[in-house]
């Protein structure tokens, strides 16, 4: 008589070992489909996954170096905002009684060549700085996008059009441009030098857009989309934008602290603001006369504008870190 098949659990175990067996062939009989099995602890939670861009949230959020930049530019956003919140002073007062004095009680940056509180000026000056800063990086961002966008979609007679157009805006030094092209504007606001600006630094971010777009019309979903009779419009809005926007977001958060310098430069040199317009640029050029005998005049708006620029190159690199996954 051939030997008959004995369980692994029961051998070993007697009687107890065959009821052992029995009593857990009921329980999982008795047992939910799906639910976990005696003694092995609370199911763990399987989450949703996330999208690129809430890693590169949770990234951000742990970088020192985008918490401290954020926070900087939030204070030079409100400051720029409401000035009086830190600066009860009058920008324009003068009294000549207390020109190119030091620090004093009231006055911790001491006074200009008329007599004005620096303190005061170097708050005010930030309102200029950083509404050609957005608004600048902003139009160059939309206008660079839209071009460079529907250029790498569509391409032709277009895409080459728009490709020798930037390589002329390329090919124009953005300091003697500028020296030019405001010189024939009169004007005391700042909206031509965010004009300028946006001419001269739409190229480099369409550019970006351009091949961003060119790279993700090619993958498959788009391709998937397009053979499910999708339209231009939505292949662009839906599937293309979406993963073609993070390296123009990227680009556009570095150049908005080089345009924030670059209109202290053009200031400086008597092209971009004008008085009474109070501008960080225009405080430099007015004080680089008196570096021997009045130190504080330079330093302290020279200060205010490194910082603003530093603080948003820094927060486009952590930007970029986050957002790009080839560098985690």
């Amino acid at each position: 008589m051939p030997e008959s098949y004995v369980p692994k659990e029961a051998v070993g175990h007697g009687d107890g070992g065959s009821a052992a067996l029995a009593i857990g062939e009921a329980e999982s009989l008795e047992r939910r489909p799906g639910a976990a099995p005696p003694g092995a602890g609370p199911p763990v939670p399987v989450g949703k996954p996330r999208s690129l861009w809430s890693d590169a949230w949770h990234d951000l959020c742990r970088n020192p170096v985008f918490v401290i930049s954020a926070l900087v530019i939030v204070f030079l956003v409100i400051i720029a905002i409401w000035p009086q919140l830190i600066a009860t002073g009058n920008p324009y007062r003068a009294d000549l009684a207390k020109a190119q004095q030091g620090s004093q009680p009231g006055h911790p940056f001491g006074f200009d060549t008329q007599g004005r509180d620096v303190y005061t000026r170097v708050v005010y000056g930030a309102r200029a700085s950083i509404t050609v800063g957005v608004c600048a990086t902003t139009g160059a961002a939309l206008l660079g996008s839209l071009l460079g966008g529907l250029a790498g979609f569509f391409g032709g007679w277009g895409d080459t059009l728009l490709s020798r157009l930037a390589d002329i805006f390329f090919g124009i030094p953005v300091i003697l441009g500028g020296l030019v092209f405001l010189s024939m504007v009169i004007g005391t606001t700042v909206w031509p030098v965010v004009g300028f600006i946006v001419l001269l630094g739409w190229p480099q971010i369409s550019r970006i857009a351009r091949g961003s777009v060119v790279t993700a019309k090619q993958n498959d979903y788009v391709q998937a989309a397009r053979a499910l009779g999708a339209g231009n419009r939505r292949l662009l809005l839906r599937h293309i934008a979406p993963n073609a926007v993070a390296p123009v977001i990227v680009v556009a958060t570095i150049a908005l602290g080089t345009f924030i310098a670059l209109e202290a430069t053009l200031s400086y040199l008597g092209a971009g603001l004008k008085p009474p317009t109070i501008s960080w640029g225009i405080d430099i050029s007015t004080a680089s006369t008196y570096i021997r005998s009045a130190p504080h005049m330079l330093l302290w708006p020279a200060g205010a504008l490194s910082i603003t620029v530093l603080a948003f190159i820094l927060l486009g690199d952590a930007v970029r870190d986050a957002l790009d996954p080839k560098l985690r």
